[in-house]
């Protein structure tokens, strides 16, 4: 009997994992590998060495500012180093559970993490996982292959974490401490744990992050955090504390004081992040998000 059950809850997890490798793959194909591929444009290149012109060298390779103090033509080598790693930081805290669209933040989180994962392999680039919430929950290191990435995808469906709450510059600097080499790093969540206070803490750790490795935020909100529905007295429970809060949404200066908390925090945060040099987009769960995560990785890489 138990063997049965063990025997039907792997095939669930085999389905579902499928199912979440076609769609990822149907949307890749169509519209994310191209943009994909622009962000490790020119990513993976390393000096070599600087040495005198020689007869069959590109002129666009002589560095004009070695050459002006020499009085003799030199050129920079560079060589293309082909160990390109991609590095997932997903949040997997409790604020993520929430939903009041077709899709929980957690879901959306999910869907995208995959996506990144397999255009890696498409690339024949190495991708790793790293899962936190008030502490390191899992890591993964990066590696290469279709059974590597289908391992990270079972972690992200299914994985059970022991935290609820968040704390991103602990995943931050354990990070920094243990991935070698660089990389494009991804950090994916909601950024629930950012108040306005320890702000500035939070941006000091994605900054270390950011110089050492290639960061790129991704902020998946829902569209009931930030506006209230006109339904009356309604009880809200913070996913990552317990606390109940109860409101009446009949009254407007209540509808009207929540999202402007809320947005207040989001403009803290990207004030603080694009001082910091540090790219964020946002996505929502009511909205079709690979259009803008396409645009958003074109535009980047043009202005990287």
């Amino acid at each position: 009997m138990q063997d049965e059950f063990q025997s039907q809850v792997t095939r669930e997890v085999l389905k579902r994992v499928r199912q979440l490798e076609i769609r990822t793959n149907r949307l890749i194909d169509e519209r994310l590998m191209g943009s994909y591929r622009s962000i490790f444009k020119g990513q993976g290149i390393e000096f070599e060495e600087l040495r005198e012109y020689a007869i069959g060298d590109d002129i666009r390779s002589i560095n004009w500012n070695i050459t002006a103090k020499t009085e003799r033509p030199f050129v920079k080598k560079f060589r293309e180093d082909r160990e390109l790693k991609m590095m997932l930081v997903v949040d997997v805290s409790g604020s993520l559970d929430f939903g009041s669209a077709h899709y929980s933040k957690r879901e959306v989180i999910t869907e995208l993490a995959s996506l990144l994962a397999f255009s890696a392999i498409r690339n024949n680039d190495k991708v790793g996982l790293l899962l936190f919430s008030d502490r390191i929950e899992k890591f993964i290191p990066p590696m290469k292959g279709h059974k590597h990435v289908l391992r990270l995808i079972r972690e992200l469906l299914f994985f059970e974490p022991q935290g609820k709450r968040t704390q991103i510059g602990d995943a931050m600097h354990y990070l920094n401490n243990i991935l070698r080499g660089h990389a494009i790093v991804f950090l994916l969540s909601d950024f629930i744990q950012a108040k306005i206070n320890d702000v500035r803490e939070l941006t000091q750790a994605l900054e270390i992050t950011n110089r050492r490795h290639d960061l790129v935020c991704l902020r998946v909100q829902d569209v009931r955090e930030q506006q209230l529905p006109d339904v009356g007295l309604i009880s809200l429970e913070d996913q990552e504390t317990g606390e109940v809060f109860t409101f009446n949404t009949h009254a407007a200066p209540i509808r009207n004081i929540y999202p402007q908390h809320q947005i207040r925090e989001q403009q803290a945060i990207d004030t603080h992040l694009r001082r910091a040099g540090i790219d964020v987009l946002t996505i929502r769960t009511d909205e079709d998000y690979l259009g803008s995560v396409d645009r958003f990785l074109r535009q980047r890489a043009r202005m990287h």
